[in-house]
């Protein structure tokens, strides 16, 4: 399959299967998360990913997390990009094969960001466990300090929500692919694909490190999906009977 180097995506009607379901999907999910907010149901309690020690972790989260969003412009921002990338992706590897690399780029995404997450919990975690477990506190005193460890685990801080890893992945993917294909930054800046991941890349590495109480992003999310897709594509061109 050829393209020209000027990337011109189809009209939603048009677009592959899988990267329209995808779509489709998450904007149910969104909708549905807004309309049971109202009634008091909280679906990213059931559908998000928690980290393992919290009551409300399942292992399905750690793929139903990928279709679920905090705000319109989490999911405006993540559709556009799986609008953008995907269809090009689905149309050269076919939907089968694109949507385990979505899905195992999703997975890849939060591992890396439940990696992280467990050491930077791990430490409070100790000190709490040894105060509780000391004779040094009252029985009131423990049962507090247990009530808050409960709460710490289970902060919507700690919860893993978005398709961002997925995208990152399909990014990764389509710099793999077609790293001379120019994109435009912010629809004005023309830049080829394998610099822009290359950039977007070092920026979420950068923000990740800086670690700012104040940002929610899970910026290792993202880094896991990128390097994972990346790792995907350089592996199936190692196969002779790929087929792009």
């Amino acid at each position: 399959m050829s393209f020209d180097n000027q990337y011109r995506p189809s009209g939603f009607g048009y677009l592959p299967v899988v990267t329209k379901n995808i779509i489709i999907i998450n904007g149910i999910m969104f909708l549905a998360t807004l309309a049971l907010g109202t009634k008091g149901i909280d679906l990213n309690k059931y559908f998000g990913l928690h980290y393992y020690l919290s009551s409300d972790f399942k292992p399905h989260q750690f793929i139903t997390y990928i279709f679920m969003h905090g705000s319109f412009t989490h999911i405006l921002f993540n559709m556009f990009g799986v609008y953008i990338f995907g269809q090009v992706l689905e149309q050269v590897w076919g939907p089968k094969r694109y949507l385990i690399f979505y899905i195992v780029t999703g997975l890849g995404a939060a591992l890396m960001q439940y990696v992280i997450l467990h050491f930077q919990i791990s430490e409070v975690l100790a000190k709490v466990n040894e105060a509780i477990a000391s004779n040094e506190l009252s029985a009131i005193e423990k049962t507090d300090l247990i009530n808050r460890k409960y709460e710490f685990l289970n902060s919507d801080r700690h919860v893993i929500i978005g398709a961002s890893g997925s995208l990152f992945g399909l990014l990764g993917g389509f710099g793999m692919l077609f790293p001379n294909r120019m994109l435009y930054l912010y629809f004005l800046f023309p830049i080829k694909a394998k610099w822009f991941v290359t950039f977007y890349g070092l920026f979420e590495i950068i923000s990740g490190l800086q670690n700012n109480p104040a940002d929610n992003v899970a910026h290792f999310a993202h880094i896991g999906g990128l390097v994972v897709g990346i790792i995907m594509v350089w592996v199936w061109r190692r196969d002779s009977n790929h087929f792009y």
